[in-house]
């Protein structure tokens, strides 16, 4: 599956923005969907995830309460992150696999990736 993900941008911190992660056909409900992000000079880190077939969440613990995942429609993944700070700044990635994991490494589809920048 080829993944699309747009909706980052500038943000003032304490904003908000939503991510969508776009697929080319509809997901299966094997896959587990997920956000991870890449800051400058960081390696690339998990976000969150969504099992497709239950709608079950998990998110990193820097994240949790402010981000959530959802499904927006049979082929699109979303990700609203609310009360943004400086820490968040980082590009966002959209990936695909079926296993459940915060690991980059167990998933084998990957979204070219969107910029979001927290400003102060």
């Amino acid at each position: 599956v080829q993944l699309q993900a747009s909706g980052g941008g500038v943000v003032q911190a304490g904003g908000s923005l939503r991510l969508s992660c776009a697929a080319s056909r509809r997901i299966y409900s094997s896959a587990v969907m997920a956000w991870f992000r890449q800051a400058p000079g960081k390696e690339r880190e998990f976000v969150s995830r969504i099992r497709w077939s239950t709608g079950r969440t998990w998110s990193a613990d820097s994240v949790k309460g402010r981000f959530t995942i959802s499904k927006a429609s049979a082929e699109t993944v979303s990700l609203q992150m609310n009360s943004l700070t400086l820490e968040d700044t980082a590009v966002y990635y959209c990936a695909s696999g079926t296993q459940w994991s915060g690991d980059s490494k167990d998933y084998n589809s990957w979204g070219q990736g969107t910029q979001v920048t927290v400003s102060s």
